[in-house]
């Protein structure tokens, strides 16, 4: 208990030891982060004609929208009362980040990743619906919107539907994330967020993150099934992923050098915190162990 008083003394009365923003809020935007990932790498194939990282088009879909069905769910158990949270889109608050972001998920997860999953399985829930019978036919054929045409037309038509709303789900994923970066940017009495960056990097370290988790779980899933991996596909994967990781660290490198040349007032703070507390969080495990240290072997693997 003495300890717990001491880490939040100065900052809140002794008798308030939980702090307001807890790990749940540090999971949030890590989540919300894996799902525009996860969405720009499967845009790659559907938008950039990046063949080699077909195998992994579906998964990187499925793997966008379990994390984004997820992804409120820190904050609500972070709320007090998490049915007020409703009340945002009741009472929309125009000017607050934090409401208009309710909108921002309800436009992505329905309007874009809903969509275009539906549209690209809308031909194996009709051949289902064809096979099944009783309950689960009528299931199949409610997931199919009662539409049974899967002919070429029809499968054209849903593939340039598709590409569409993949196009405008690529900037929806940045707004998705990249409004993280801008409430944690915005907080001026952290010297430590507050840079115009901080958008910038949030969404970069998304495509870090996202990327990595599909890499991650298309081999853990081809080795369960006992199937072969496809080289091809993980190489070029492999290949986005360190020049994503490049541009994310030179960012947070600029960013860091840009702090240490101005040295404003709160500089000495931030020294001191890093020489200390965040010694080992953010120089050995971030830095050294989290950036550096798999840039180089990504880059021994290609080169």
């Amino acid at each position: 208990m003495e300890s717990l008083i001491h880490g939040v003394e100065g900052f809140m009365y002794p008798n308030e030891i939980e702090l307001q923003w807890s790990i749940l809020i540090v999971l949030y935007p890590y989540i919300t982060g894996l799902v525009a990932g996860a969405f720009i790498l499967a845009s790659l194939e559907r938008v950039f004609n990046v063949e080699e990282v077909r195998p992994t088009y579906r998964l990187a879909l499925l793997t966008a929208l379990a994390f984004l069905l997820v992804a409120p769910l820190p904050l609500q158990l972070h709320l007090g009362h998490p049915e007020r949270s409703f009340e945002m889109y009741l009472t929309p608050h125009t000017t607050s980040a934090m409401a208009m972001f309710g909108f921002v998920y309800l436009w992505y997860l329905m309007a874009v990743l809903v969509l275009e999953i539906w549209l690209d399985y809308r031909r194996d829930i009709v051949l289902m619906a064809r096979r099944s019978t009783g309950a689960m036919r009528r299931l199949y054929q409610a997931m199919a919107l009662w539409s049974d045409n899967i002919s070429d037309r029809s499968l054209e038509i849903d593939d340039k539907v598709g590409r569409f709303i993949t196009i405008v789900g690529i900037p929806s994923a940045f707004l998705l994330h990249g409004y993280v970066g801008f409430i944690f940017g915005s907080v001026k009495a952290n010297p430590w967020w507050s840079t115009t960056l901080m958008p910038v990097v949030f969404l970069f370290s998304a495509m870090v993150s996202g990327i990595a988790l599909v890499m991650l779980v298309y081999m853990v899933a081809s080795w369960r099934r006992g199937t072969a991996i496809d080289m091809r596909c993980l190489d070029t994967i492999a290949r986005y992923l360190l020049y994503t990781f490049i541009i994310d660290f030179a960012l947070e490198m600029l960013d860091l050098v840009h702090r240490i040349y101005e040295a404003d007032e709160s500089f000495k703070s931030l020294d001191f915190m890093v020489h200390t507390r965040l010694y080992v969080p953010h120089i050995v495990i971030q830095i050294v162990l989290g950036t550096m240290l798999p840039i180089v072997l990504l880059g021994l693997v290609q080169f």
